[in-house]
């Protein structure tokens, strides 16, 4: 005797992979996951702080 199959499980099923594939194949186009860009995000953020930490003021107030 052959397994019973769900069909609306079955075309569910198909649509997910369907759907993943594409989503890999469009994360493989653009490159960059979005954890990797707010990682990246966040370092500059980062860096800007400490170089603006860093800054030396040139206007000084003489009274």
């Amino acid at each position: 005797m052959q397994k019973l199959i769900n069909l609306a499980r079955a075309r569910k099923q198909r649509a997910r992979d369907e759907k993943r594939a594409d989503s890999e194949k469009n994360t493989a186009s653009a490159g960059v996951t979005k954890a990797d860009r707010l990682l990246q995000a966040t370092k500059n953020t980062r860096a800007q702080k400490m170089l603006d930490q860093h800054v030396v003021d040139t206007e000084f107030d003489h009274e």
